[in-house]
């Protein structure tokens, strides 16, 4: 199986719930517009201070998708 890898960008501050939730969104656009082989996404509010939105890309693809979508980091997605 290929390596997936989980793309994750970090918002902060008293909005950083709600921002994340609504960049979900663009992230799921994206994956229609890309035609990207994997549909997974999610957001997660770390503390009232910090919240992620995050999406999971094949290795193959991670180079297309991070050069477009600038995440502010990843790791090795283990489902």
């Amino acid at each position: 199986m290929m390596r997936q890898i989980k793309l994750i960008w970090d918002f902060r501050g008293p909005a950083g719930a709600k921002t994340a939730e609504h960049h979900e969104i663009h992230l799921k656009e994206y994956i229609q517009i890309e035609k990207l082989p994997l549909n997974i996404t999610g957001f997660e509010e770390i503390t009232d201070m910090h919240a992620i939105a995050w999406m999971v890309v094949n290795e193959s693809d991670m180079i297309t998708v991070r050069d477009a979508l600038k995440p502010h980091r990843g790791e090795v997605y283990e489902g």
